[in-house]
This record gives structure tokens, sequence and C-alpha cells, in this order.
């Protein structure tokens, strides 16, 4: 006698056969990417500035190597853009394949760029086996770059959020808006200043300064037109134009970068610092590079804020070991690790709600610290303009404030 199967139960069985199916489908792909990185040497491309990441990054090396076969090497960039022009001269010259930049760490403007001109390897982030512990609904930060969809040509790594750092044994009550930060400029001439607008760190702070003054900060999400610039700088510029005349050295030198900032706050040349990174003074703190008395804080009205990726060029000679890496670095004990204050201090991209007891236990038996914030202490998270209006605010900043 044949038994008959509601057909209710009949859809769920197939259901149910389709996931195994597909789950089992994405571990033999995976299985198959693991075997071709075996012995593949991985030129992450990344920002040299910074030791304890540049610290990191060999951890990393060495941790894939151990389990994977798979080595990285960091090519130290003084500007992402560096890397994305080697790729760029190798695809005019007909290189489609072996190419000299396996990984880049990378965001805003130049992955723009690298994905209008089909430089990018992908999509590949959703592939990975780790992806399974990110967020990635369509408005998530793992999912959105400067306002340019990822797509899954990037994966995301470490959690950027704009900052600033004060001594607390030099400033009672730091500043919290734009407006403050100018009249406690005025009260505290030569005490404050930032990067050149040409580092990234110095273009976030004049982006961040726009955010708050602009008549309409809406129209920073859409690409920048001629008319929209200019009555949408205008506030900006009259405000800086209070503020130069009182930032160190009378806004005639700007340290080159945040690494150079942060010494001139160690030294007690300035009072505030900046930093894209919520742990970096607390990390600093630890390795003895900051006074024990420098706090973190975010303005008032909120921050800047993002997720740091990874993107694999088109012609990348190791595509398998860069996802390796990728890979990797989205892994919660890796994650757990980075987030330690005596390694990097980055905060984690992962959705909390999506790790196990034993992941949530590597993270809640990390070290504490006063200078390092909670999350909940740094306030609400500002869009990113679109990259267009980095590049046109840069490039306008030096036709009026340097010689």
């Amino acid at each position: 006698m044949k038994v008959r199967m509601p057909m209710k139960y009949c859809l769920t069985l197939s259901a149910a056969f389709l996931a195994a199916s597909s789950s089992l489908a994405a571990a033999e792909d995976w299985n198959a990417v693991l075997e071709k990185a075996k012995g593949q040497t991985v030129y992450w491309n990344a920002w040299g500035g910074d030791e304890r990441t540049n610290a990191f990054i060999s951890w990393v090396g060495e941790q894939t190597e151990a389990l994977y076969g798979v080595k990285v090497s960091q090519v130290k960039l003084s500007s992402t853009s560096d890397a994305v022009n080697r790729v760029i001269a190798e695809k005019e010259a007909g290189k489609t394949e072996g190419g000299s930049v396996d990984l880049i760490w990378i965001n805003g403007p130049n992955f723009l760029s690298m994905k209008e001109k089909g430089l990018l390897f992908g999509p590949f982030a959703q592939s990975l086996p780790n992806a399974k512990f990110l967020d990635l609904t369509p408005a998530s930060a793992n999912s959105v770059d400067f306002t340019v969809p990822v797509e899954g040509y990037e994966s995301a790594w470490r959690l950027a959020k704009f900052v600033f750092n004060y001594d607390s044994a030099r400033v009672e009550e730091p500043p919290k808006s734009m407006p403050a930060l100018l009249d406690w400029a005025r009260a505290h001439p030569g005490r404050f200043t930032h990067p050149s607008v040409s580092d990234f760190m110095g273009a976030t702070f004049l982006k961040q300064a726009l955010i708050e003054l602009a008549p309409d900060p809406s129209v920073l999400q859409s690409p920048v037109s001629d008319a929209d610039f200019e009555k949408t700088v205008a506030p900006l510029w009259t405000w800086y134009d209070a503020l130069k005349p009182n930032l160190w050295h009378g806004g005639n030198d700007f340290p080159e970068n945040e690494a150079a900032l942060r010494q001139l706050l160690n030294d007690g040349e300035v009072d505030i610092a900046l930093s894209f990174d919520p742990a970096s003074a607390a990390a600093a703190v630890e390795q003895g590079s900051l006074p024990e008395s420098v706090r973190t804080y975010a303005l008032d009205g909120g921050t800047i804020g993002n997720f740091s990726f990874v993107a694999i060029p088109f012609n990348a000679a190791n595509k398998e070991g860069a996802q390796v890496v990728a890979n990797f670095l989205i892994d919660p004990a890796t994650q757990a690790h980075m987030q330690d204050i005596r390694v990097l201090g980055s905060f984690s991209v992962l959705d909390w709600a999506k790790l196990d007891a034993e992941s949530r236990q590597a993270f809640e038996g990390l070290p504490k610290s006063p200078s390092l914030p909670e999350i909940k202490d740094l306030g609400k998270t500002l869009l990113e303009p679109h990259p267009s209006w980095m590049t046109r605010l840069s490039e306008e900043w030096a036709k009026r404030y340097t010689k």
C-alpha cells in the first residue's frame, strides 16, 4: 500500500533538501578555493602609516600560513590610490592575469573608481563562509560604502567611526560641536589642528564639519553639482576662515597624517586630536604612546562612520588566497583578537545577534580602559557623503588655504 505524504510535508522536505544541497555545494566550492590557495602569497596593499595595523596584518599572515598555507606580504601604501593606479596601468597594458595587487584595503572614492572601471573581482564577499556572521541587508554598513552599493565586490573587516581624542589633564570640557570647536580654538589658540586635507583624516574632518554646517545635508548623498557645491559649502568656508588662524602654527603647517597628529597630542603641543578608530587612543595608552589622561568622544550630533573593506582586483594573481585572507578577517576569533586594545583595538564588524555563546565570550573577556568608549557612547552614525564631494572639497580647500 502506497502512503501519500501531505503536499505541505513534501514541500518542506523539498525545501530542506534544496537548502542542504546548496550548503553542500557552497562547502565544496570553498574547499576548492582552499585547495587552490595553498602555497599562494597574497600581496595585500594597505595603508602603512599605523604600526599597530601593520603588526596586525603580519599576525594575520602568520595565522593564514599556519592554517591554510597562505602567506601575506603587506605592500605598505602612503595612499590607496597608488595601488588603484597600478591596477589601472596593468589593465591598460592588457595584463588581465597575474596582476601585482591581490588584496586592497579600500573605501569610498577608490572603491567607486575601481567599480566603475570594472577593475574588481567578484562578487565574492557573500560567498565567504564567515559572511554568515555579518548583517548583509541592503541598508547595512556592510552593504554600502560612501553611498555606493558594495554588491559583494568588497568585504568589511574593521569598524571606522570619526572621533576626537583629548587630554583630560588639560581640557576639562571638550567641544561637542563644530561651532563649539571654533569657540574653543579661539579661546585656546594653537592648541588644535588637523592633518592636511590631502590626507584621509584631514578630509574626514572637513566632511564632518560640512555635514554639520551645510544648510541641507541631504544633498551630500547625491553626486556633487556646481550649483549645490557653492551654496552647500559657503557656511563651511566662513567657519574655516575663522578657525584657521587659531590652529597650531597659525594654520600655516599641518601634520602629515593621524599618526603625526597623535604624536603632537602625546608631546603636549596640542590638546585635541582626531581618529577614525574609536579604540586607537586606548590602544596607544596601553602601548605607552599617549598619556593615561587621554579620553575619546564623539560630537553630540553624531559623527561619520563606516566599515573598512578589502577588495580583490580583477586581475589578481592570487584570487583564492585573497579570499582566504578576507574570510579569516571576519572569523569571530580574529575579530575578537583585533578588538583587543593590546593588539589593535578596532571594533568588530560582526552582527552580535549572529554570534553563538562561545564567540561572544571571546569579546566579553577583552580588557577595558578608561580611554576606551563604549559603542553606546559614540552616538549617532552619520552617513558618508557621496565620494564626489570628498574629491571636490579637498581640491577647493587646497586652492583656498595652501600656498
